[in-house]
C-alpha cells in the first residue's frame, strides 16, 4: 500500500495523462468520451479522500488551515469547471477552450500541492504515519467514487 504521498501523486500522474489524451481528441469521439469520463469521476473521488484524509490533518496546524482552504477552494473551483464541461456538447468550440482553463488550472493546483503542501504536511504528518494515511485516502476515495451520483443529484436538489 502506498503512503499518503505516493497515493496522491500516483493520481495525479494519471490525471496528468488523461488531460494530455483529452488535448489530443477532438470532437464528440469516442476517445474524447472514455477518457473525460474516467478523468471525471477519478478527479471527483480522488478530490473529496483527499480533503476528508490529508486536509483534514493539515487543518490541525495554524500553518495549514490557510492552505488547506486555498486547496479545497480551488477543488471547487475545479468541480464548476468540470460540471459545466459535463453539461457541454464535446465537439463545441466552447467545449475545449473551457477544458484547456481547467487544464491549465488543475496543472497549477496538483504543482501546487506536490511542491509546497507536501513539504509542509512532512512537518505534520509523522513518518509512521503516512502509510496509514494512505491507505485511508485509498479507501475514502473507492468509496467517494460510488457517491458520486448521489453527491451530484443532492447538489441538484440545493
Amino acid at each position: 500500500m502506498p503512503d499518503i504521498y505516493d497515493a496522491i501523486k500516483a493520481d495525479h500522474d494519471r490525471h496528468r495523462t488523461l488531460l494530455n489524451t483529452l488535448a489530443d481528441t477532438s470532437g464528440d469521439s469516442e476517445a474524447r468520451r472514455a477518457a473525460w469520463q474516467e478523468f471525471y469521476h477519478d478527479v471527483k473521488a480522488h478530490a473529496a479522500a483527499e480533503e476528508e484524509t490529508f486536509y483534514s490533518k493539515l487543518i490541525t496546524q495554524t500553518w495549514g488551515q490557510e492552505h488547506a482552504r486555498h486547496s479545497v477552494h480551488e477543488h471547487q473551483e475545479l468541480d464548476d469547471i468540470m460540471e459545466e464541461l459535463n453539461e457541454m456538447d464535446m465537439s463545441s468550440p466552447g467545449w475545449i477552450t473551457r477544458f484547456k482553463t481547467l487544464k491549465h488550472d488543475y496543472e497549477h493546483h496538483i504543482d501546487e500541492e506536490e511542491n509546497e503542501i507536501f513539504e509542509r504536511a512532512r512537518e505534520v504528518i509523522p513518518e509512521s504515519e503516512i502509510k496509514g494515511y494512505g491507505e485511508r485516502f485509498e479507501a475514502r476515495k473507492e468509496k467517494e467514487a460510488g457517491l458520486i451520483e448521489e453527491k451530484k443529484e443532492d447538489a441538484l436538489e440545493e
